[in-house]
């Protein structure tokens, strides 16, 4: 298992002292999410050659490895041109994997096509239906320069993508029928996905690859009033990116139930919501996680 730090909240930092700093933390690997100066947000990557020598130097000098790249890009868009755009951008990070010998890309399925605005748009243009189809097109497109290139992607569903909850996701990514394409289970995520945690987890079977942990409430509650968002009736899809044990997920179910299925890929942490502690909070993971390990791997 490899056991990793997705670097958002010390985004100040260089590539170079985020290396520095995640040996320091006591993480082996860097989870490498957007961020402006790599892969940015839905546009063309900010990579260079010089950038990727001294970003290769600092992960071998400090003795860290890169387990994930993030690419996110419109890939399920129904406009072509944003679409095509997201191809384009796809296919130069997987070079950049490559070049970086990073084998796991992890994303989503795609904002958009929200069961809300699926009914709202009369048009048809973010339906669902419109934005799995995208999906299974850049599928056709990128799974064979995967397979070629021996990377994994490892897709997971996002609250207000056009799948959000865990069952279909996985029958999707077994449908695809290809060992480059694997699932994410998003702890934080997990109130959207279904509403049995262990149950979740266990349909990601022989599927999962990567896993993100952060505490989260949940946002159904009781009363459905465990959130209060104005104005009445909103869809946001309200979560939060905590420190383990400050949100309402079942630790040693979840970790119990990782073990159970033969688990071994890689763990990260994944908070963002306490930047003015973010080393603090970034120590705690590490030992917290490692604690669960220690349960029930060992």
């Amino acid at each position: 298992m490899k056991i990793a730090i997705d670097p958002y909240m010390h985004r100040h930092l260089s590539l170079p002292e985020i290396c520095r700093l995640t040996r320091e933390l006591g993480y082996d690997y860097i989870e490498l999410s957007p961020r402006a100066d790599f892969l940015q947000w839905w546009t063309r990557p900010r990579v260079y050659p010089e950038r990727l020598h001294a970003f290769k130097k600092a992960l071998k000098d400090h003795d860290v490895g890169l387990a994930t790249l993030q690419p996110m890009y419109r890939w399920s868009s129904p406009y072509r041109d944003e679409w095509e755009m997201a191809m384009d951008n796809w296919k130069r990070t997987i070079e950049i994997a490559v070049e970086m010998d990073a084998p796991l890309l992890i994303s989503e399925f795609g904002r958009g096509g929200s069961p809300e605005r699926s009914a709202a748009d009369r048009s048809g243009t973010h339906t669902a239906e419109a934005c799995e189809n995208a999906f299974w097109r850049s599928m056709d497109v990128l799974v064979p320069i995967l397979e070629r290139e021996g990377l994994t992607l490892s897709v997971e569903p996002h609250p207000e993508d056009w799948v959000e909850q865990i069952d279909p996701a996985v029958n999707i990514i077994k449908t695809i029928n290809s060992s480059a394409v694997k699932c994410s289970y998003i702890a934080p995520h997990s109130f959207y996905y279904g509403d049995d945690l262990a149950q979740t987890i266990r349909a990601t079977q022989g599927v999962l690859a990567h896993a993100r942990v952060a505490d989260t409430f949940n946002h159904k509650g009781s009363s459905q009033l465990r959130y209060i968002v104005n104005p009445p009736g909103s869809t946001a899809r309200v979560h939060q990116h905590l420190d383990m044990g400050e949100g309402e997920i079942d630790w040693d179910v979840f970790f119990r139930t990782l073990h159970e299925i033969g688990f071994d890929g890689v763990l990260s942490s994944c908070v963002f919501a306490w930047e003015e502690r973010a080393e603090q909070s970034s120590r705690f993971m590490r030992q917290e996680m490692q604690r669960y390990i220690d349960k029930y791997w060992k």
